[in-house]
């Protein structure tokens, strides 16, 4: 009897050890306790329904920074003033852990700023966020009409403002 129950129920044992989990906690390449888990491939993110012809603006916000972004939406991109530098936030999901090159062009200026997987106090997930002496010349793109592209952040067009403009000012000055 011994002989008939044991192939199978061993099965069922190594079977058990070697499916995975759905979650992984991380190790050296995340934060401690975070969990990591996988997203059902047919259940993307919605994108948020906007008429074709909205126009995406920049506003300043009551704390001093700027964004851009569309009525009625999370802003798209965030640059605030940090000890005489330029944050750079591009609010689009970052792999927990990864690093990248925000590109951007505008201007006669190309920018690759390198942009960090980072939680933000209140938010849940990653987004990515990157700084850049608020002093640099190439920060005149922000002044105009630019691109920016990121890996997996997708394309971004941002019209000419003085909101931007504004800011690096002060940022700069002080």
């Amino acid at each position: 009897m011994i002989s008939r129950v044991a192939p199978p129920l061993l099965v069922l044992l190594l079977a058990a050890c070697t499916s995975s989990s759905a979650t992984t906690t991380q190790g050296k390449d995340g934060p401690l306790d975070a969990v990591r888990v996988a997203m059902p491939a047919d259940n993307p993110a919605p994108t948020p329904a906007r008429a074709k012809d909205a126009k995406g603006a920049w506003v300043s916000a009551p704390d001093g920074s700027a964004r851009f972004g569309y009525a009625g939406e999370p802003a798209l991109l965030n640059l605030e003033c940090r000890s005489g530098s330029l944050v750079v936030t591009r609010n689009v999901a970052a792999p927990i852990g990864a690093a990248a090159l925000f590109a951007l062009q505008g201007s006669g200026y190309i920018l690759r700023l390198p942009v960090d997987a980072t939680a933000l106090p209140g938010q849940p997930g990653y987004i990515w966020q990157g700084s850049i002496p608020a002093d640099d010349h190439r920060l005149t793109l922000f002044k105009a009409k630019f691109a920016g592209t990121l890996p997996g952040g997708g394309h971004i067009e941002v019209p000419a403002s003085d909101v931007p403009g504004a800011l690096i000012k002060r940022c700069a000055g002080g």
